[in-house]
């Protein structure tokens, strides 16, 4: 006897969508074809990355209508908007963001990889001693015309 195996089918973006539905979030086409997913004050970006495999684009704490990412500083987490807000992340927040995440990823059938479910992960990084570490536009002290050493800029050095 000869047996016949088949593919196994892969869901599409949609039906991988009702599913977040199905699990109690409230799910909201983008004009852009990405999908907005919301519970409990806190919100995801959903694209589409191609052969119908989701992908959560941004997630944050809903903030006055905007999806606040997490920014760390070194010494604290922080919510930044789009539009500039900044303000302190506060643990409930925190904890409510890393199982929103977790949920979506278990509704999605996403794999949820081991260092983002120890806790909430963030894309920036800005820490409080060295301003500009991210910019890449460090100075070099080697290539200055004087040949003279300068201490880097931080945000507490004095200028004299």
């Amino acid at each position: 006897m000869f047996f016949r195996r088949e593919k196994p089918k892969v869901p599409s973006f949609q039906e991988r969508i009702s599913l977040l539905t199905k699990a109690g979030f409230n799910t909201q086409s983008q004009s852009d074809g990405r999908v907005m997913i919301t519970k409990g004050g806190i919100a995801a970006l959903v694209g589409d990355e191609g052969q119908n495999h989701p992908d959560i684009e941004k997630a944050g704490v809903l903030v006055g209508g905007e999806i606040a990412t997490l920014l760390n500083r070194g010494y604290q987490m922080f919510l930044e908007t789009p539009s500039g807000r900044k303000m302190p992340a506060q643990a409930d927040q925190l904890r409510a963001l890393h199982q929103f995440e977790d949920d979506v990823k278990e509704a999605l059938d996403l794999t949820n990889l081991y260092n983002t479910s120890l806790g909430t992960t963030s894309a920036s990084h800005h820490y409080d001693r060295v301003n500009k570490r991210d910019t890449g536009h460090q100075p070099k002290p080697w290539e200055e015309d004087d040949h003279s050493i300068k201490a880097p800029e931080t945000k507490g050095s004095l200028h004299l």
